[in-house]
């Protein structure tokens, strides 16, 4: 039996299935990590000093225009062949890492963003959600400086709703991916190196739990152990061939 065909045996015979995504299925849409190099006007900035608190306190206006442009990108992206083959899934629960919303414009119900969203920022100071303006009037440039919206509620400076380093991870969202990790009977593990805890424990929960794990990434990582399966290839191509 290929690792293909025990794959979609074990995906046939699953009723409670948990989908794992990293950075690699959105690669495969366009969406740069953050392991590219930045490129254009923005290839002088080093993305991961960008994504912290320091650097928002320090210049929120470069800090707010990088992620604007980095949402004006995702906008124009499209969900690829692995978020489609996600979303047919039946009742499949999808823990993100990624701050896109690729896998709900696929058409998944149940997301849980362990890492936040681009598109739910909120006040810096009291938290108070800031809703997004449904027609831009001024769509953000490369390389550009913008300063962030003020708070409706206390004034304060509106920050990207993502988890920048430095940062925990919603209490709620990690306890709900910790319950549906114990709870499945199967974990597909997509597009993520498995370096960046506490999310990279999920595997290590299923499996513990007794679900098995498939393993979808181009590249061998620290889930190769975990996993039951390993598929190495891209999530675009790999996905759709298990249904």
């Amino acid at each position: 039996m290929t690792p293909g065909e025990r794959a979609r045996g074990l995906l046939a015979d699953a009723r409670r299935v948990v989908v794992f995504t990293g950075a690699g299925v959105s690669a495969e849409s366009g969406i740069p990590t953050f392991r590219d190099a930045l490129t254009g006007l923005w290839e002088r900035f080093d993305a991961r000093a960008l994504a912290t608190p320091r650097a928002f306190r320090t210049d929120p206006a470069l800090v707010w225009g990088w992620y604007e442009w980095r949402r004006t990108l995702v906008g124009r992206a499209h969900p690829n062949p692995a978020h489609h083959a996600v979303a047919g899934i039946p009742g499949a629960v999808v823990v993100t890492q990624n701050v896109d919303d690729l896998h709900e414009r696929a058409g998944s119900a149940d997301v849980v963003h362990l890492h936040g969203s681009l598109f739910e920022p909120r006040c810096a100071d009291c938290g108070e959600p800031w809703p997004l303006p449904t027609d831009p009037a001024d769509e953000p440039e490369e390389g550009r400086r913008l300063p962030p919206p003020r708070c409706a509620r206390c004034s304060g400076p509106v920050r990207p709703g993502v988890v920048w380093f430095g940062e925990a991870l919603p209490e709620a969202a990690l306890e709900r991916a910790v319950e549906v990790a114990a709870a499945c009977d199967l974990m597909l593990t997509i597009g993520t190196s498995g370096l960046v805890y506490p999310a990279a424990e999920l595997p290590h929960v299923a499996a513990r739990a007794g679900a098995a794990v498939i393993q979808i990434n181009p590249q061998p990582t620290a889930l190769d152990p975990v996993a039951d399966v390993n598929l190495h290839g891209p999530a675009a191509r790999m996905l759709p061939s298990l249904r």
